[in-house]
C-alpha cells in the first residue's frame, strides 16, 4: 500500500465544474511533491458550501488502484 498526504483549498464555485461531471478529475500534489490525479467523485462526502478545504490521506495499492480517501484534518 502506498499513502499520500496532500492539502486541498477549493471553493464551491470552482468545484462546481467538477461536480455537474463537465470535469471529472482532480489533480493534487502530495506532500513528497507527487503530482497525483484522482476522480472528483471522491470529494463529494467533503463538499460544502464553502468548498472542499483540508488535509488528506490518500491509500492506493501497490499498482496505483485507488484504496480510500480520507480527511485528516
Amino acid at each position: 500500500m502506498q499513502e499520500f498526504y496532500f492539502s486541498i483549498h477549493v471553493t464551491y464555485q470552482e468545484f462546481e465544474p467538477l461536480y455537474r461531471g463537465s470535469v471529472r478529475n482532480v489533480q493534487v500534489i502530495a506532500d513528497n511533491g507527487k503530482s497525483i490525479r484522482l476522480p472528483a467523485v471522491k470529494f463529494i462526502p467533503w463538499l460544502s458550501q464553502l468548498g472542499i478545504r483540508g488535509r488528506f490521506k490518500l491509500t492506493l495499492t501497490a499498482d496505483n488502484k485507488f484504496v480510500s480517501l480520507e480527511k485528516t484534518a
